[in-house]
């Protein structure tokens, strides 16, 4: 029937898409067919069918209504019944969109597109007339969920938490940088799971940690093997109040960007090499002996990163207890990194945001739009598989309360 109609309208000169076009056609007959169904359930009796005489309620003709379809703006018939008791589900009453529309904007918006943007978009290629303030009151939507999405309850037990920040800007008076803070765990199954987002404002000590984890502590969380952080001011101190058998690592490749920062760019090279048999050194006594040979040769010209590396010793020396399969996810965060690029892509494309929400709602959407497929998660599993067998024999004992 589909291939009789599309070649009839073909043979008739009618677009597939469109104004007027097929799917627009088949979209409204499709909508008004469901509409009349659900009247007939509601009233108990077909149209015509003698069964409705003296029913005590009845058809009373139909309303025109204009509804917003990912095939463009649809023209329907909506039957209505005289004791205005009907209340259609496929459509609803004062409905302008259908629930498509609305998954289109938030997935637009997800990837970075503009409220402007959006609008624009849907005018073009479905000729919708959706306003800005319409797009902005779909969005708002989703904060409901985000609230719920944040109190969730969380696993008993994590092998891995990465915290990193991602800085935005809020004009909050003035346009200025504040960090959103993003926790992302791995569980021990493997898969990625993001625990929530935090917002702070570049001043965060031990009472803004204590009371983050406290939360997620609250959510759940009874114990965790490793918490991997950028140097956080204070984040140790709250993880060792919280989970005392947690062990706290900086990240290896943030603490040698820092390094960078104070070296000459004609000596990054030799400063890399000098520093590399520190961070691969087979146990924490022998990356101390490599640090002294470091410092003997770059102390003098560069004193700031020798200072840099002791203040970060209690942080970076973690990873060495522990074999190659461990050491190598836990040195970084870089299994938050693609995670940071996607919200990274839908930030920079706003610019700047009025307030902390909207800057939360548009970092919400892009998380929530990771990974549509599942295929990202499957890739997670396997490549952690090694990682967590070693975590097994390395936490003995601790992973098993997550399995229960």
């Amino acid at each position: 029937m589909l291939r009789r109609l599309a070649d009839q309208a073909r043979g008739q000169g009618l677009e597939l898409t469109g104004e007027g076009g097929l799917l627009q056609q088949l979209t409204r007959v499709f909508l008004e067919s469901a509409l009349e169904g659900e009247m007939d359930a509601h009233l108990g009796y077909a149209r015509h069918d003698a069964a409705g005489d003296n029913s005590g309620n009845s058809r009373n003709g139909r309303r025109a209504k204009t509804v917003v379809t990912e095939v463009g703006p649809v023209e329907i018939a909506v039957p209505r019944d005289r004791d205005a008791s009907f209340e259609p589900q496929m459509v609803r009453k004062r409905q302008r969109r259908l629930t498509g529309v609305d998954e289109m904007v938030l997935s637009l918006s997800a990837k970075g597109l503009t409220h402007g943007e959006i609008s624009a978009h849907l005018a073009e290629v479905y000729g919708a007339n959706v306003s800005k303030t319409t797009i902005t009151a779909i969005t708002d939507r989703v904060m409901d969920g985000m609230t719920e999405w944040q109190n969730r309850p969380l696993d008993v037990v994590y092998p891995v938490i990465f915290i990193d920040a991602i800085n935005v800007k809020i004009r909050d008076g003035q346009v200025a940088n504040r960090p959103i803070y993003v926790a992302l765990a791995v569980t021990v199954e493997g898969k990625r799971d993001i625990l929530g987002l935090w917002a702070g404002d570049g001043g965060e000590g031990a009472k803004y940690w204590l009371q983050v984890l406290t939360e997620i502590r609250n959510r759940g969380v009874e114990d965790v093997c490793m918490v991997v952080c950028d140097g956080l001011k204070g984040l140790p101190e709250a993880i060792e109040t919280l989970w005392p058998q947690a062990l706290t690592q900086t990240c290896i490749i943030h603490l040698l960007r820092n390094t960078f920062k104070y070296a000459a760019r004609q000596h990054w090279d030799a400063v890399a090499k000098a520093l590399k048999p520190v961070y691969t050194a087979p146990t924490a006594e022998a990356a101390e002996d490599r640090f002294l040979e470091f410092a003997e040769t770059w102390g003098e010209r560069y004193p700031a990163i020798v200072r840099l590396w002791e203040n970060s010793w209690a942080e970076f020396v973690p990873f060495l207890q522990f074999d190659a399969e461990i050491r190598r996810v836990v040195c970084s965060t870089n299994a938050i990194e693609s995670v940071n690029a996607r919200i990274r892509k839908a930030v920079r494309a706003r610019g700047h945001f009025p307030n902390e929400q909207a800057a939360l709602k548009c970092i919400y959407l892009a998380v929530m739009s990771l990974d549509p497929t599942g295929k990202g998660q499957k890739r997670w599993i396997s490549r952690w598989k090694p990682a967590l067998n070693a975590f097994e024999i390395a936490f003995e004992g601790r992973l098993a309360a997550a399995r229960k």
